[in-house]
């Protein structure tokens, strides 16, 4: 497998404005707090009391939701759960993969410095809430 592209915030809401979906795999109370907007929520992880725990429906869900030729970017928060994500996913057959590496929050270094702002410091445009049709329960249940 090539190395995965990765893409700048303003780079990937370019590509929004191009027909690529915007899939965020950040847990359900990061998404609602803001998102890019125009954003899909499916957790690559969940929160739960002891910290953050795998999502067992994550591939089946983005699987109902997309086709594999769909083109996604994929971001969280640093860019890290993201490129995992991404991974997955290209080991299920999708064909167009591209990871947003500073995430919501920005690219860190190893002592947690910014090495690159994320989506909400390149002032890009940001949605609260669930997502509704777009929110993780409603993609869940199969819309």
């Amino acid at each position: 497998m090539s190395p995965p592209t990765r893409v700048s915030p303003a780079e990937a809401h370019a590509l929004m404005h191009v027909g690529w979906a915007y899939l965020d795999v950040r847990s359900e109370p990061e998404f609602a707090d803001e998102h890019p907007a125009g954003a899909y929520c499916v957790p690559f992880m969940h929160l739960g009391a002891s910290g953050m725990a795998p999502n067992p429906e994550f591939v089946a869900v983005v699987e109902a939701v997309f086709a594999k030729s769909t083109k996604l970017v994929l971001g969280c928060r640093t860019g890290h759960r993201s490129l995992r994500a991404l991974r997955v996913l290209a080991e299920r057959g999708f064909l167009h993969l591209v990871d947003q590496r500073a995430g919501m929050d920005g690219a860190r270094d190893a002592f947690g410095g910014t090495t690159e702002p994320g989506w909400r410091a390149a002032g890009l445009p940001i949605d609260t809430g669930d997502g509704g049709a777009r929110g993780y329960r409603a993609l869940a249940r199969g819309g």
